[in-house]
């Protein structure tokens, strides 16, 4: 439900575009980059539903958010990937839909760790601006939880 919703603040789409899952419906598969079209759109035609989301395992992967206090929702939340191949990241509750930061990405395929972000900002126009955070310090909180995330995901388990 949370996925075929696409709530600009829901959780689970920024794990199936940072992992760059496959989600499947009644009718085909549809890539997550293709899916996630804008605020509460997404690819489904009318007569479809999801019935799985496959999942690519990354070799290390975490995720961070700002919490909303009243509903629990990401004010911002930052998912990372790392695949042999590159860093997926993935941002939500920062714009009207899940999107993915190619400037995250770059930085973090070189170096993944933190400080490899210490020089990026993120540009605040196209954000969301509301009750809950304004989009300049939504653009700040997307670093701050990008370099939660990659910590997360090289913590030992």
């Amino acid at each position: 439900g949370s996925i075929a919703n696409n709530d600009p603040a829901a959780d689970y789409p920024a794990a199936v575009l940072g992992l760059g899952a496959t989600v499947v419906t009644n009718r085909r598969e549809i890539a997550a980059d293709a899916f996630f079209l804008g605020i509460f759109e997404t690819a489904l035609e009318e007569d479809e539903i999801v019935t799985a989301v496959r999942f690519p395992v990354p070799l290390a992967a975490g995720y961070a958010k700002l919490k909303s206090q009243a509903s629990r929702f990401a004010v911002v939340g930052v998912f990372v990937a790392r695949f042999a191949d590159g860093v997926r990241v993935a941002v939500t509750g920062a714009g009207p839909c899940v999107f993915r930061c190619a400037d995250l990405e770059e930085a973090l395929t070189a170096k993944f760790e933190p400080s490899a972000l210490d020089r990026i900002t993120i540009n605040p126009s196209g954000l969301n601006s509301d009750i809950h955070a304004d989009a300049e310090y939504r653009a700040h909180m997307t670093m701050v939880m990008a370099k939660r995330a990659v910590a997360t995901a090289l913590a030992p388990r």
